[in-house]
């Protein structure tokens, strides 16, 4: 065989195996589809997300700095950042005409354990993870998951849901329709407020903590132990209190007269050192033992 021939055939051999390595090779995301910044700050930083529709993940870790990293579903939206001493501020610009799934952008952020947050977004869900410091949010339709967070915690939302899991601090949320879930807390400041949403606080009441849970329909369940200390004050105008605990009379407000309407509640558990109040117009109050 000449050695031109041997030539061509390995020509062809080649492309033939160039052609098996494309067609194992999986496509690659576009990298306009995905990018990064990275900012170095100080201790402690505040950072602020703005964001119309997308999920937003934030984790904590040792370093300081602040790394955003973002992935733009249809390639409509602008994403802007900007660092002032030691702030950092993140935003979707949304393009009008076009669908919320084409303006979708997802975001994973990472900031030192010790920052400041303020996050703000009408739909996708929202998780943050081991951050110690300051938080608020601010949702329309997103769900909010909190785990392993410390520091004074502000929610607000129309129809998102809070599962707050291991969490520090004290805690104000509010919402329209959402449930809100406390899950295993340390809490020493809870004032829950939700329309016709779930209220759950499965967790120690911690001495001289406050407890403030209200509803206007929906379940209010709390979860207690036989080494809880509180005094409790449970009312449902249209709804029932049901009660598993030993109360012994209030030993630290004014007596209480059986309410005319709805079902009430009043007693001290142990010695009292934490204050819970339960309140609902229709909704049912369960007070539980712990399992």
């Amino acid at each position: 065989m000449s050695a031109s021939c041997n030539v061509l055939k390995a020509g062809a051999l080649g492309l033939v195996m160039a052609g098996l390595v494309l067609a194992a090779s999986p496509a690659k995301a576009d990298p306009a589809d995905r990018a990064e910044k990275h900012f170095p700050v100080q201790a402690k930083p505040k950072i602020t997300v703005r964001n119309s529709n997308g999920r937003i993940q934030v984790k904590a870790w040792t370093k300081n700095e602040v790394l955003v990293s973002w992935t733009n579903a249809g390639g409509r939206s602008m994403v802007e950042t900007e660092e002032a001493g030691n702030r950092v501020e993140i935003a979707t610009q949304d393009n009008g005409g076009v669908s919320a799934g084409d303006q979708k952008t997802d975001f994973e952020i990472t900031v030192p354990v010790e920052s400041e947050l303020n996050v703000r977004t009408d739909s996708g869900n929202v998780t943050v993870e081991s951050v110690h410091g300051d938080m608020t949010f601010d949702t329309v339709g997103a769900n909010l998951q909190l785990t392993d967070v410390n520091g004074y915690i502000v929610t607000k939302t129309i129809d998102g849901s809070l599962v707050c899991t291991r969490c520090s601090g004290k805690l104000e949320a509010n919402s329209i329709s959402g449930n809100m879930q406390m899950l295993d807390p340390s809490l020493d400041s809870v004032r829950v407020q939700t329309s016709s949403g779930n209220i759950l606080f499965d967790g120690s009441f911690l001495s001289r903590g406050i407890y403030i849970m209200k509803n206007f329909s929906g379940t209010i369940e709390v979860h207690f132990s036989s080494s809880d200390s509180f005094d409790v004050r449970a009312n449902s105008l249209k709804g029932d209190v049901i009660n598993q605990a030993s109360f012994k009379p209030d030993t630290h407000g004014s007596p209480h007269a059986d309410s005319k309407f709805g079902h009430s509640l009043f007693g001290t558990m142990n010695e009292g050192h934490a204050k819970v109040e339960l309140s609902s117009f229709s909704g049912t109050i369960k007070i539980l033992k712990r399992d």
